[in-house]
């Protein structure tokens, strides 16, 4: 029988936000290590001394900012919800329109005329949520922890505290990629000290900093092998256009419905504007015009029959 991870979820209000206390602390340790400790002096010592510290001070704060503001973004930004008495719209109200365009393509309707009907294809996904007792919009799942259903919910994060879905799964995937960046920088940078920690060289440092150098590389390799894998399985949810939840029930077939070609389905998280591509925001443009961006509707590969749904 197989393990199903998520009714063990309850267990993470418990944690609530001492997880970012912890990520704060590692990253004053960290940068007490790298800037204060290591890199910062060496700036005055000339030579290639100075030349190497300036290189990885630069990239060490541009990174952190990076973490810093897709960690703060996927930790405030409302993963998405459905509304009270929300309804499908019905298909005479959408129209004939590009797959990624279209009216009512996300929105929320709170008229009580308007219903899912059994006969639509377009809502054979559209599900009814016995917890919330209310209808649910197309891969919608409910967080036992969040206590409401959550618009693509992906999974609840205990490291944001937060449930990852439809409005901030670009943010917790930025997360991921600049702070596997910015653990793979530390490690590097704090190798030579490491290596000499075990050397019978002597080391020039108090056991305080020599005890805040070792805790950082041994926290940052541990977080970067880590994140590695993490965010590999991430990359191959968002080039099958999937989460993590769907591929756990396995409802991802040979021709998963919502698997548009691994550009399109890159579009779909990241959105069409390149130059926001590795920014956690989205163009207005891009917020107005893509559905999966609303999380109320997504749109479907152009050979998919309902009768192949599974």
């Amino acid at each position: 029988m197989a393990w199903n991870v998520f009714k063990f979820c309850t267990a993470l209000r418990a944690l609530g936000s001492i997880m970012i206390v912890f990520v704060l602390a590692v990253i004053g340790v960290t940068y007490y290590a790298v800037v204060v400790a290591h890199y910062g002096p060496s700036l005055f010592l000339g030579g290639f001394d100075t030349v190497s510290a300036i290189v990885v001070l630069f990239l060490f704060h541009f990174l952190l900012v990076m973490v810093i503001w897709s960690y703060s973004s996927v930790v405030l930004t409302d993963p998405g919800g459905v509304p009270p008495n929300w309804r499908p719209l019905r298909d005479e109200e959408k129209g004939d329109a590009d797959p990624l365009v279209g009216p009512g393509y996300g929105s929320a309707e709170f008229s009580s005329n308007q219903s899912a009907m059994p006969g639509d294809s377009t809502n054979q996904d559209i599900c009814f949520c016995h917890k919330c007792n209310q209808l649910k919009p197309p891969r919608t799942h409910h967080c036992s922890v969040c206590k409401r259903c959550i618009l693509k919910m992906d999974h609840h994060c205990v490291w944001v505290v937060n449930c990852v879905g439809a409005l901030n799964y670009k943010y917790f995937l930025l997360f991921l990629f600049y702070t596997f960046l910015e653990t793979t920088l530390v490690s590097l940078s704090l190798l030579r000290v490491f290596m000499e920690f075990f050397n019978d060289g002597e080391i020039a440092e108090t056991p305080g900093t020599l005890a805040a150098t070792f805790i950082t590389f041994v926290l940052n390799i541990a977080f970067a092998l880590s994140i590695l894998g993490f965010l590999i399985m991430h990359i191959t949810l968002v080039g099958a256009n999937t989460t993590t939840i769907e591929a756990y029930e396995k409802k991802t077939t040979p021709k998963w419905r919502y698997d548009l070609g691994r550009k399109k389905n890159f579009e779909q998280v990241f959105g069409t504007e390149k130059k926001l591509w590795f920014i956690p925001a989205y163009s207005e443009d891009d917020l107005r015009r893509m559905p999966s961006l609303q999380g109320f509707k997504y749109p479907t590969r152009s050979d998919w029959e309902p009768s192949q749904q599974q």
